[in-house]
């Protein structure tokens, strides 16, 4: 099992490589762009009371936890290049060995690169890295049933509808329901 940190994942259309500090400005403005179009998305932070009101941290304490991560080999979290420019960004987190050999895909992008077969790529890459170098046995992404975009990248990437997790994952300030899709490895 390959676990080294960091690694880039290439194809002839995308590389996947961590972020880097050096990445502040791309990643500032392509969030500024995007950041109502990806808002209704995204996982919030629910404050639990009025003195614990949690704060999503700066681009370096991000870029830092998410290198801990992946050097622990429990999250792995790439952006998403098109040649120079940054389009998005795919993790897979919540790995987890021993009998379970799982875990779970998350992903946004550039709405100027949407609907282009990116994020099915990014995903495909992904899922390749997960099952042959990391012998993940199951993967899941978990998405909200609105999401009729996130549902036909999963689908187009061979994940198959498994369920509903009610209330599973704070997002846009509220408890939402989600719809899981799976795929297992066929190599193990």
């Amino acid at each position: 099992m390959s676990r080294a940190w960091p690694i880039v994942i290439k194809n002839e259309e995308l590389i996947l490589r961590p972020l880097r500090f050096r990445d502040v400005q791309k990643w500032n403005r392509v969030r500024a762009e995007n950041r109502d179009w990806l808002s209704p998305w995204e996982a919030t932070i629910p404050s639990i009371s009025q003195e614990n009101i949690a704060e999503l941290p700066t681009f370096f304490g991000m870029v830092r936890s998410l290198q801990h991560e992946a050097r622990n080999g429990r999250s792995f979290s790439f952006a998403v290049w098109k040649g120079q420019s940054l389009i998005g960004q795919i993790s897979l987190s919540g790995v987890i060995y021993g009998a379970m050999r799982g875990g779970h895909i998350g992903y946004w992008i550039d709405r100027n690169y949407a609907n282009r077969g990116y994020t099915t790529m990014a995903v495909e890459m992904l899922t390749e890295y997960a099952f042959k170098e990391l012998n993940l046995h199951r993967i899941e992404i978990n998405l909200r049933p609105e999401n009729a975009a996130s549902r036909k990248v999963a689908e187009k990437a061979g994940y198959v509808l498994e369920g509903e997790r009610p209330r599973y994952l704070h997002i846009d300030g509220q408890w939402r329901d989600h719809i899981v899709f799976v795929k297992e490895n066929p190599g193990l």
